[in-house]
């Protein structure tokens, strides 16, 4: 695991060195900055088109002053890869998800939990209030500014060949999952073999046996092309893990008080826009891979409910513990 670790960081460090135009954050003019913005996902992708959105809107609040250059489908690393760059200072804002962020901000772990919220209203009464922004600004210990949070929908399984209607339908089943040591907890707990594969690399491990299926939502799994080679999508929405847009706080001290501001109209105007695009590409997604062929399975929940009830109980950590504790308060307020 430290070989890993030093490897990537000397990665990193190589390439930040050899592209220091590319990764600059901003220029050193008090009259223009430049601000550099990676994500990994699809141009066709609601993320990227809210993103697109953020720049555009930055623009005109900063009458040009502010440039916002959008590096999307991972032309400049993988998620963590990024997080590592904006946290030496050579990339300026990005789109991860919550499960990517636990390994820096460990509190993020709690939205791995699965059916930890009650429903989407509870859900974003959770991100807009005390807990989600407390979340945000957790983030700033480890040079990670969190702007806002992106809806991800609701992440289910899907496997190329084996029909899951219920968790003992896993068990024997390797099942890619992201880096996550909540993603592969679950998983494991439910009864599947939980198989970490980097999200480039999955199409091909399905299409080659490596994993028997992937949980995801459904605009990834049909932006990825993953219809293609999966017969099967089971709508158990076990997880709703929200994407976090972030800013490294080097550049984020940098801003003028005006600036930040513009930053963060900008950014609730790409949040509202991203919201309304992503229940519109949900519905299309789903209508898209059942023309394909895709069998959707509606399943009942309550089995998968009770199979992670044992997960719930092994966590120790008692500022999870506290976090969960206050997130149920919220189901009904």
């Amino acid at each position: 695991m430290l070989t890993q670790k030093c490897e990537r960081f000397c990665r990193s460090l190589v390439f930040a060195a050899c592209l220091p135009f590319i990764f600059s954050c901003s220029d050193n003019s008090t009259d223009q900055k430049t601000i550099r913005l990676a994500h990994g996902l699809d141009v066709n992708h609601p993320v990227h088109l809210a993103l697109v959105h953020f720049q555009q809107r930055l623009q005109v609040l900063s009458e040009g002053t502010i440039k916002v250059n959008v590096f999307p489908a991972g032309q400049l690393g993988s998620e963590r890869e990024i997080i590592e760059l904006i946290q030496f200072g050579t990339i300026g804002m990005t789109k991860v998800s919550a499960s990517s962020l636990e390994a820096f901000v460990p509190n993020m772990k709690v939205f791995g939990l699965p059916y930890l919220f009650q429903d989407q209203q509870h859900f974003w009464r959770v991100l807009n209030g005390p807990i989600g922004k407390a979340l945000l600004s957790d983030g700033e210990r480890y040079r990670i500014k969190g702007l806002g949070y992106f809806d991800a929908g609701s992440r289910s399984f899907y496997a190329t060949e084996n029909l899951i209607q219920t968790p003992s339908d896993l068990s024997g089943l390797k099942i890619r999952v992201m880096n996550s040591q909540s993603a592969v907890n679950m998983v494991n707990t439910m009864g599947g073999s939980a198989t970490p594969v980097s999200w480039g690399e999955l199409y091909t491990a399905l299409q080659q046996g490596v994993v028997d299926g992937a949980e995801n939502n459904p605009p990834s799994f049909y932006f990825s092309k993953h219809y293609e080679v999966s017969k099967y999508y089971v709508l158990d929405e076990h997880t709703s893990i929200p994407d976090v847009i972030i800013i490294g706080t080097h550049l984020w001290k940098q801003l003028t008080v005006e600036q930040r501001e513009w930053v963060q109209i900008a950014m609730q105007e790409a949040t509202d826009y991203q919201i309304d695009l992503w229940q519109k590409s949900t519905n299309e997604a789903l209508a898209k891979v059942k023309e394909y062929g895709v069998e959707v399975i509606y399943p009942d929940k309550t089995p998968f409910r009770d199979s992670v009830k044992e997960l719930y109980k092994q966590i120790n950590n008692e500022e999870i513990l506290q976090l969960i504790a206050d997130i149920k308060a919220q189901e009904r307020d």
